[in-house]
């Protein structure tokens, strides 16, 4: 089975994104023939950037193979120090310069050597306008979605759409990534993979991050879940922690396992994180824990079929539009 390729390893940021450009880190396409022109970028603007998480989001343009120019987004992101590498960022540093000093209070800038500063660069190219509003800074409101809401306005609005997650039947399939899969139950009802999400490089633990995909395709969300779910849910839940803590050495008690609503791609899938990892998308109106979820199942079958959900929508989000134009938003 050949390795996936870069490409297809971010493959699932394109189909978050909505449509079918190209992604990949650059860091790691350097050496091939295909390697993403970086010092050729013209910057057009800051897109957002984000302090707590230390990223910069970049709209840019280069010029293509014809000479037609083409927009690209670039993600610029510190990566996580490594325990490894502590006393040699300590040891070797090519600078320590004094900023302020106040009794037993000083602060200094550091400036690690090459091999320690590492920056990870991720690539969408060409992007589209779907791609620059991603990641652009907007507005965002709140929907209390009920089960006729959902009947009446997301459903419709789902099956309106055309959303490709080829890439996830590739890895349930082994057409992709099927080197990275840390855990399988073959069963096509009960059944899933379990494989690192794209965010975690495997260097450390703190930021620990893997998803459990299901072999079954009709399920789309949290919407779909009934009672009938529930050996499937089970599954994941027991056999994703016992995997982990053999791979890794992380225990149940550290990990945070959810699912998200909306969630970024319709088949069901399962977030594994780390319990002190501040993970995109674990906010209160968007993750739902897995116990929980099992939880309401068994105590009412149609429960996600009845309840009122509650999620974020961006300004420029297209459901946001049929929620309003239905007097719900």
């Amino acid at each position: 089975m050949a390795a996936a390729s870069p490409q297809r390893k971010r493959r699932r940021e394109k189909e978050e994104a909505g449509d079918g450009a190209g992604v990949a880190d650059a860091d790691a396409d350097a050496g091939g023939g295909g390697a993403f022109p970086l010092a050729e970028l013209r910057v057009c603007r800051l897109l957002r950037e984000s302090a707590r998480d230390k990223a910069v989001f970049l709209h840019g343009q280069v010029n293509g193979t014809c000479g037609e120019v083409k927009d690209a987004v670039v993600i610029l992101e510190k990566t996580p120090f490594q325990e490894e590498n502590i006393s040699d960022l300590l040891k070797n540093h090519t600078k320590l310069q004094l900023q302020m000093s106040n009794d037993i209070y000083s602060t200094y800038h550091l400036y690690p050597p090459p091999q320690l500063s590492e920056i990870k660069t991720t690539v969408i190219y060409p992007a589209t306008e779907k791609h620059l509003q991603k990641y652009l800074r907007q507005e965002v409101h709140l929907i209390r979605e009920t089960g006729e809401d959902y009947k009446n306005i997301t459903l419709p609005f789902i099956q309106s759409q055309s959303f490709s997650i080829q890439w996830v039947y590739n890895i349930l399939e082994k057409k992709a990534e099927a080197d990275r899969i840390i855990h399988e139950n073959p069963d096509p009802c009960n059944g899933f993979v379990l494989i690192p999400d794209f965010k975690w490089n495997q260097k450390q633990l703190d930021d620990l991050y893997l998803i459990a995909i299901s072999h079954r395709r009709e399920i789309k969300s949290l919407r779909d879940l009934t009672s009938e779910h529930l050996p499937l849910l089970k599954n994941i839940l027991q056999e994703g922690k016992e995997a982990i803590l053999k791979r890794f050495g992380v225990a149940s008690t550290q990990l945070r396992i959810y699912l998200h609503y909306q969630p970024s791609y319709y088949h069901l899938h399962v977030h594994f994180s780390a319990l002190s990892y501040d993970a995109p998308g674990i906010s209160v109106e968007r993750a739902h824990l897995l116990t929980d979820v099992i939880d309401n199942l068994e105590l009412d079958p149609q429960y996600y079929q009845k309840q009122a959900l509650t999620f974020a929508l961006r300004a420029d989000e297209p459901l946001l539009k049929k929620f309003q134009e239905a007097g719900r938003a």
